[in-house]
């Protein structure tokens, strides 16, 4: 396996963890990329561009991007929290006073702040939408505006898989009068210089590969995660929340369809670059080369700091958020105490790193069963610690 691209001196336990995952943990086609202060130190990858890896697949390039799954709630995160940054938005109003249909059903009460911190109580949807119907923005918008709470908004946590969408998403669009993909193309990925989409257009649709699952060969022994006997359980009961959260959209849409990638559903379907992954992070942290810094300093511990712990409702192990971001803990390890991000289930992740500033990006074709700990995406950030010191 070829791996292309470049490290700086200090950072080749990077390279060769990113070359060790194609060869032991069974990575397809892979892109890393690292900033620190805001200058790039890592840009690698390898592999095929589609997860198959047939003959006829293209490879790899710099270029390259990849539909990255949850990974991209912390773009969406980041939009609501400019918006309260330049005074749009505040985080402590109702829902309901941006978007007064949300008042229904025992909700009126929700604020901003818990929907970004998966408090709202409304992680499902009694009548699950079709992969059609939740490209719809206003079906959908309309759908979780009508759902009934399952728990009393803002008094517990529970990861908001697929209706994260749509509530972020209308909130932003009862604010802006745009789309929140729009939004994000015109106020975060444009200033950035950042190759990431939610809504892919047509002409970056050239650019990306296709993904499906590929697990580790069995050769990788006990490098492979596997969920916990919990999780098992309550992902194959019908009935409970972490079933019936993921299966918000049902059946699970083609990741590879057109449509799908078009689609602007800002808690899955993101497409991004490591590149682009990274350098949205160091623009949340600091200056950015060939860009800006978009987080104030205020803005970015509003992000950082922990709302919600403990048993998720859902993922039913102990998860941590800030403010749309996972944090460092036992369910998502990030570099350090003080790291925010997100993983995108299976494989992708992104986050920053204030006290060592650091910006990470890991995007990936081939998909995993774990959930928000991939073992690929964890050997680099031990690599990354031992770079570090």
């Amino acid at each position: 396996m070829d791996v292309h691209g470049a490290v700086a001196e200090g950072f080749e336990p990077v390279g060769e963890a990113f070359a060790k995952n194609f060869q032991v943990l069974g990575d397809r086609g892979a892109a890393v990329a690292v900033y620190r202060d805001g200058h790039k130190v890592v840009d690698l990858w390898g592999g095929t561009k589609d997860v198959d890896g047939a003959a006829s697949s293209a490879p790899w390039e710099q270029g390259t991007a990849q539909i990255v799954r949850s990974a991209t709630k912390g773009v969406a995160a980041a939009a609501v929290l400019l918006l309260h940054q330049r005074g749009e938005l505040d985080l402590d109003a109702p829902v309901g006073a941006y978007w007064p249909e949300y008042k229904a059903a025992g909700k009126e009460q929700t604020r901003v702040r818990d929907l970004l911190a998966h408090r709202a109580g409304v992680p499902v949807l009694d009548r699950p939408l079709t992969p059609e119907q939740a490209a719809d923005p206003l079906l959908g918008a309309g759908a979780v505006a009508a759902q009934a709470p399952v728990w009393e908004p803002g008094t517990d946590h529970g990861y908001h898989a697929q209706t994260y969408s749509w509530l972020t998403g209308e909130l932003v669009r009862r604010v802006t009068g745009r789309s929140i993909g729009e939004w994000i193309a015109d106020e975060i990925a444009g200033p950035v210089g950042a190759d990431l989409w939610v809504g892919l257009p047509k002409r970056a649709s050239g650019r990306v590969g296709r993904v499906g699952q590929a697990e580790a060969p069995a050769s990788a022994g006990g490098l492979k995660t596997r969920p916990k006997r919990s999780v098992a359980q309550a992902y194959t009961d019908p009935e409970s929340l972490t079933r019936r959260a993921f299966a918000a959209i049902s059946p699970l849409p083609d990741e590879n369809d057109p449509a799908y990638r078009a689609a602007v559903l800002p808690a899955s379907n993101g497409i991004a670059t490591a590149d682009g992954l990274a350098r949205f992070y160091a623009s949340l942290i600091g200056e950015v080369e060939g860009g800006r810094r978009l987080f104030t300093p205020a803005t970015m511990e509003l992000a950082r700091a922990e709302h919600s712990a403990g048993p998720d409702r859902v993922l039913v192990v102990h998860t941590r958020f800030g403010l749309g971001y996972m944090l460092h803990g036992s369910a998502s390890p990030l570099l350090g105490a003080g790291s925010f991000g997100h993983p995108g289930r299976g494989g992708a992740l992104g986050f920053a790193d204030p006290e060592s500033g650091i910006a990470f990006g890991y995007v990936t074709n081939g998909f995993r069963t774990s959930v928000t700990a991939d073992p690929r995406a964890q050997a680099l950030l031990r690599a990354l610690r031992a770079s570090l010191g």
